[in-house]
């Protein structure tokens, strides 16, 4: 399990490290919107006429009109991380990575967990043979289930790496490649397990396929194997392949297809030499290959691709598919751009309602940051930087003496242009047309934010902690005392007020430029802080698992503002008008008005009062703002929520600690219908609940 864990964490670009439309209107809750699309497919399988694609923290999807249109098909898998399907008479199975195996006999309808006696919930691959169900897992080894995954039995013997990442049946022989020890064999259903590596010079087996007597391995950086004796023997087959990482194979007939790092490549004489097939394929890390009748399709790192004619040309498939990971967001005018991993760049000139993948000549699509200056757009990839000057339709790149081009974090001062990169900092003074790099004094060269005030230029490191350039970067000086955790994920600036985000320690706040930090984390439940926004006197944290935080008070205390986020695991923000807009983990882009989540709660005095209360709002009726007040006795987690009158929740106002004391705050009502809402608070063990009347 380690071993996936440090290679999802890799390729995150750390070393550490019911779908809506959105609309531009108030809303009660987060609201997803429309995409961008695409997402990180991590399996295809086919059934009939059915195509299943598994996301990585989207969960499963089907395509019944050969990938014209998808649904998302959820219900009841708990663990949207789906890595591998198989099919058995009228069942579906999906594994997931943390979640084990789930059933569904009804085509994705619904899903039931099946995991007796499955002590490994990371699976990564799945297999059938007649009755019989095989699991690979990430560090479990094989399980079988004999029963439709009502029980589970490891079935170990003899395989010396648990680490099973891909699967193969041909005929009572059950092949399974390991994460480092090759391939193993068993002709008894997993009783027992013979490894069969004599000339598989590469023992990192991602993929397995049978073409008639011929098994070929795919390796993660020694391309492809082929075997004609059950694994007796292996000669590699690469002629041709351009690239050795391979993550997938399929068999179409006489045709072998591989998924690489690359592309997809093709040999019509089983292996013996290989063709790049990818025109039209615009995202090339390919994961997933599945056939269906004469289609192919490929699941890559942006959706799903189809090719009707063997590869020889390739179109995007990806309406409905829109868990997409998005590490970046930006706003020119009423333009909002998103930067995904591995999708490339999209726009959107409606708030989300709808988005375009505006990708052309932008070669490499893991954009991880956006910085816009005047009416230029640049997106800092693993590929460098690009600049676009017509709001994404073309991008141009701008490395001239960028030596390292995993850029990280952009940032613009005046006329000044900072990327942040694994190999420090460079400055550009002209667009981008030239880059010089800005090192001195910066011990630690993994850039993975940046932020400007004033004149002071702040640079967030990988376990160096922050810098300070007051000279554009010419000098660079550690700024850490009181910054107890040095992996500083994100920055933001307010006034004279610097906030770090970091992995692990939450938020610091430094009101000197950086010369000392404290911590600021009261009512912060997850540390891991990704994304930091400034909107006037409101901060904005956004974490990886607890969703979004909102302080009001220069981080003194922090209050969950994630009604409605399904996906809290937040990267990125970006206001855009009214609007609050976060880029999520394999979740796309998600908004709400800022007018919504920022309702303050005043203390009225410094009096102490007796015992808890909860006052009438006034005035009541109201449109369509109205003031509740109320009192705690004692230092409390206070919970203030508004339900409609069938008892579902239609807002959180807040959801934070507060000292002891008499309160009052303003309810705005924009978005709802007239009608009877109720107002309950919720303080220690004190609850109580009061009527309340919006006319309109």
């Amino acid at each position: 399990m380690k071993n996936f864990l440090l290679l999802r964490l890799w390729r995150t670009g750390l070393f550490f490290c019911v779908l809506l439309l959105w609309q531009p209107v108030s809303q009660a809750q987060w609201i997803q919107t429309n995409g961008p699309y695409g997402g990180m497919v991590t399996t295809l399988a086919v059934s009939g006429t059915n195509i299943f694609a598994g996301i990585d923290g989207g969960g499963a999807f089907l395509s019944t009109n050969n990938g014209t249109s998808w649904t998302a098909v959820n219900t009841g898998l708990t663990n949207k991380s789906v890595y591998a399907f198989a099919f058995s008479g009228t069942n579906i199975f999906a594994g997931t990575y943390g979640g084990s195996v789930f059933r569904s006999t009804n085509n994705g309808t619904s899903w039931t967990a099946v995991n007796s006696g499955l002590t490994n919930s990371y699976v990564l691959s799945l297999a059938v043979s007649g009755t019989n169900i095989f699991a690979g897992t990430d560090g479990g080894g094989v399980f079988l289930s004999t029963n439709n995954g009502t029980s589970w039995t490891a079935v170990n013997t003899g395989l010396t790496n648990f680490s099973v990442w891909s699967l193969a049946v041909n005929g009572t022989n059950i092949f399974a490649g390991t994460l480092g020890h090759g391939v193993f064999l068993s002709t008894n259903n997993g009783t027992s397990w013979t490894a069969v590596n004599t000339g598989l010079t590469d023992a990192y087996v991602w993929a397995l396929a049978v073409s008639g007597t011929s098994l070929f391995a795919g390796t993660y950086g020694g391309g492809v194997f082929l075997s004609t004796n059950n694994g007796t023997s292996w000669t590699d087959v690469n002629s041709g392949l351009t690239n050795t990482s391979l993550r997938a194979l399929a068999v179409s007939g006489t045709n072998i297809f591989a998924g690489t790092y690359g592309g997809v490549f093709l040999s019509t004489n089983n292996g013996t030499s290989w063709t790049a097939v990818n025109s039209g394929l615009t995202n090339t890390r390919v994961w997933a290959l599945a056939v269906s009748g004469t289609n192919l399709f490929a699941g890559t790192d942006g959706g799903v691709f189809l090719s009707t004619n063997n590869g020889t040309s390739w179109t995007a498939v990806n309406t409905g598919l829109t868990y997409t990971s998005v590490r970046s967001l930006a706003v020119i005018g009423t333009n909002l751009f998103a930067g995904t991993e591995g999708g490339g760049a999209f726009r959107s000139t409606n708030n989300g309602t709808s988005w375009t993948a505006v990708n052309t000549g932008l070669t490499n699509t893991y954009v991880w940051s956006l910085a816009v200056s005047g009416t230029n757009i640049f997106a800092g990839t693993e590929g460098g930087v690009f600049l676009s000057t017509n709001n994404g339709t073309n991008w141009t790149a701008v490395n001239t003496g960028l030596m390292n081009f995993y850029v990280h974090a952009l940032a613009v001062s005046g006329t000044n242009l900072f990327a942040g990169t694994w190999g420090g900092v460079f400055l550009s003074t002209n667009n981008g047309t030239s880059w010089t790099a800005v090192n001195s004094g910066l011990t630690n060269s993994y850039v993975l934010s940046l932020a400007v005030s004033g004149t002071n230029i702040f640079a967030g490191t990988d376990g160096g902690g922050v810098f300070l350039s007051t000279n554009n970067g010419t000098n660079w000086t550690a700024v850490n005392t009181g910054l107890t955790y040095t992996r500083v994920l994100s920055l933001a600036v307010s006034g004279t007020n610097i906030f770090a985000g970091t992995l692990g320690g939450g938020v610091f706040l430094s009101t000197n430029n950086g010369t000392s930090w404290a911590a600021v984390n009261t009512g912060l439940t997850n540390t891991v802080v990704l994304a930091l926004a400034v909107s006037g006197t409101n901060l904005f944290a956004g974490t990886g698992g607890d969703g979004v935080f909102l302080s009001t008070n220069n981080g003194t205390s922090w209050t969950a503002v994630n009604t409605g986020l399904t996906n809290t695991s937040v990267w990125v923000f970006a206001v855009s008008g009214t609007n609050l807009f976060a880029g999520t983990e394999s979740g796309g882009v998600w908004g709400r008005p800022l007018s919504e989540i920022t309702t303050s709660v005043e203390r009225l005095s410094t009096d102490l009062p007796t015992d808890f209360s909860l006052e009438q709002n006034y005035p009541n009726p109201f449109n369509p703002t109205t003031r509740i007040k109320f009192a705690i006795p004692e230092n409390s987690k206070v919970t203030l929520e508004v339900f409609n009158a069938l008892g579902e929740k239609v807002r959180q106002l807040f959801n934070t600690y507060l000292d002891a004391g008499f309160y009052e705050m303003e309810f705005h009502a924009e978005g709802l219908a007239s009608g009877v809402y109720y107002y309950m608070l919720k303080a220690n063990n004190y609850v109580m609940a009061k009527k309340m009347l919006l006319l309109k």
